[in-house]
């Protein structure tokens, strides 16, 4: 790998880093600069992969510090996601994402309103955890997870948008829930890529490096700003996906 190219790649995949810890969907940003130096598909997703997973242990390693993730819920909720991701990566095989590209194509627009529209949470208030609430939690966790199976793009906002609409949760909780249960689906299917070799390490270990600084200081500032930062990266993720979809349709 030409050094050249690992300094144009850093500050994308800090960048990369950077959104994916405050409100998820980096995966548009690092993934697209791997594919677009010219790295091959199958071994872009691992490399990719392999950074993201790095950058999202230091994210939740912040959101637990600062007290932001509840243990039950996550467990319950990871567990789910993983039963999800194995479906969606299972539909895959039998049915074209096309449909749900087009659905995007009508939902992400919608959710950008909702988004603008929607009245915060007060940071600190504390959903009460009952039954209903675990129920709920994994039920979306399960949904989310299969969409994160057959399609992926944008599932830590999603996650996100699901706990503060439906459980009025607190946006900071909400985030860092979201990355728990998006570093158990990642390292499930980075344990696939590593088995088959489709990491280029001597890419994936520096732009982790790169992936980990932006990381931490996302989280930081989700941690310490919450809604004011969270809310306009949701945004441009809700964007990104739009482009994605867009060019993936039409181009």
């Amino acid at each position: 790998m030409d050094i050249h190219i690992l300094v144009f790649l850093f500050p994308l995949i800090f960048l990369a880093g950077f959104i994916d810890s405050i409100a998820g969907g980096g995966g548009l940003i690092s993934l697209t600069a791997y594919l677009a130096f010219g790295i091959p598909s199958h071994v872009a997703l691992g490399t990719n992969k392999f950074a993201a997973c790095s950058g999202t242990t230091v994210a939740v390693g912040r959101y637990i510090k600062s007290k932001q993730i509840d243990v039950k819920i996550c467990i319950f909720s990871a567990i789910t996601a993983l039963i999800g991701s194995s479906i969606g990566s299972h539909l895959t095989l039998l049915v074209s994402d096309f449909f749900i590209k087009y659905l995007l194509l009508v939902a992400a627009p919608i959710l950008a309103i909702l988004t603008i529209s929607k009245k915060d949470s007060v940071d600190g208030v504390l959903l009460v955890e009952n039954a209903r609430v675990y129920i709920i939690c994994a039920l979306i966790s399960l949904v989310i997870g299969a969409y994160d199976g057959f399609f992926g793009p944008g599932t830590g906002m999603f996650l996100i948008f699901f706990f503060t609409t439906i459980l009025h949760m607190d946006i900071k909780k909400a985030c860092g829930n979201a990355k728990v249960i998006n570093l158990a689906s990642n390292i499930a299917a980075l344990s696939t890529f590593v088995i088959n070799g489709n990491i280029n390490y001597k890419i994936a270990i520096p732009c982790a490096f790169a992936q980990v600084v932006g990381s931490y200081i996302g989280s930081g500032f989700a941690i310490r700003h919450g809604s004011k930062v969270v809310k306009p990266i949701m945004l441009i993720v809700i964007f990104l996906l739009l482009i994605k979809v867009v060019y993936d349709l039409f181009f």
